[in-house]
């Protein structure tokens, strides 16, 4: 098994998150010596100029990172104008930090019920969430919360302004209605 093939999907998988040395050790099942090595030559294959992304070692952690050579293109890609335009998706993860700032990713992808990694990404890129600090929880996760260019895009004075959203309506009894169809049984 290519074991550089192996830890290059691996770096991809942790996202922003990274991974730590141990960490690669003990998935690959390798020693310090040779994850290093991994590491080394994965990283050299990326040092070529025909390539876009390399690895970077932040925060205790090794991590996929665009090269800072192609700073100016990633700024156009965020800047531009066809690209502001927020999907449904995007939409959903502004809510429901609006809503519940400051909130963790893990309790976004629990609200959604898909990972909201590369979508909260994109919206931090783009300077509508941000870093609020770190929670209490286990890891100490981050905490995002909005912007005022979150504000300013919506048309917002402040979070206040945001429309009340009323829950009773889907706290019914309706639940039961589940299980009774409005089919008869022909007898």
């Amino acid at each position: 098994m290519n074991l550089k093939g192996v830890l290059e999907g691996i770096l991809f998988v942790v996202g922003d998150e990274g991974i730590t040395l141990e960490k690669i050790c003990k998935i690959l099942n390798i020693s310090l010596e040779d994850a290093k090595k991994l590491l080394k030559e994965l990283k050299t294959t990326y040092e070529s100029d025909d390539r876009g992304i390399r690895i970077s070692y932040l925060g205790d952690a090794f991590k996929l990172t665009t090269k800072k050579e192609h700073k100016e293109y990633y700024k156009k890609l965020i800047e531009n104008t066809d690209s502001n335009l927020l999907s449904p998706a995007a939409l959903e993860v502004l809510a429901i930090v609006a809503y519940n700032q400051p909130i963790t990713r893990v309790e976004i992808d629990e609200m959604r019920g898909v990972s909201s990694s590369h979508m909260i990404r994109r919206l931090v890129a783009k300077g509508l969430l941000k870093e609020a600090g770190k929670s209490t929880l286990v890891g100490r996760p981050n905490l995002y919360k909005t912007t005022s260019d979150f504000l300013d895009y919506f048309g917002l004075a402040t979070l206040d302004d945001l429309p009340s959203i009323d829950l009773s309506k889907y706290n019914s009894d309706e639940e039961s209605d589940l299980f009774t169809s409005i089919y008869k049984e022909k007898m």
